[in-house]
């Protein structure tokens, strides 16, 4: 288990708040990662691993014209898996991953082009999701390290958007506190 992870799972828990997956290139290591955490399963709802990309659309609603135009791997896609995941499992976050770990290109992008998307409730705080954020990346390595990085590197956008979240949370309480000032 992660660092990241169980910051997560920490802040998460401390929310009172909870967490969907939705995976194709990681098949499964974000959902894997998380529930290593010892107390994942306050928080976490589960995850779909929609490896093949008709399964995006049936059971994430990521909207199928664009699956045709651009194909799996791009960051609309990313964000309405993201979106779509959260919906299904009745989740306050929703994670996703989709991209190109190798050996060969697919959708015409090369190995390593990964799109990572988080979507949680909206908020006010200019540091806070506000609905949904995509992060491109593009890896190098093999197909296992390309993947371990996009776990990796989902984990820490939403850690972020949770920090952020946090930290706007903990202004407001302390502004109360402190007289409105």
């Amino acid at each position: 288990m992660s660092s990241t992870a169980t910051d997560v799972v920490r802040l998460l828990t401390v929310k009172g708040e909870t967490l969907a997956v939705a995976e194709s290139l990681t098949g499964g290591l974000v959902a894997a990662e998380i529930t290593s955490v010892p107390g994942a399963s306050k928080v976490f709802r589960g995850s779909v691993t929609a490896y093949a990309t008709d399964l995006k659309h049936d059971l994430l609603e990521v909207d199928a014209a664009l699956l045709a135009a651009r194909g799996a791997v791009d960051p609309q896609v990313a964000a309405q898996m993201a979106a779509g995941v959260r919906k299904a499992l009745g989740a306050d976050w929703g994670i996703a991953t989709t991209g190109v770990a190798g050996p060969d290109p697919q959708d015409g992008q090369p190995v390593g082009t990964v799109f990572v998307a988080v979507d949680g409730p909206a908020g006010t705080d200019a540091g806070s999701a506000g609905g949904g954020k995509v992060e491109a990346l593009r890896l190098n390595g093999g197909r296992a390290e390309i993947r371990r990085e996009s776990v990796r590197s989902v984990l820490a956008l939403l850690l972020k958007e949770l920090a952020g979240e946090q930290t706007g949370n903990e202004r407001a309480q302390d502004t109360e506190r402190n007289g409105g000032f």
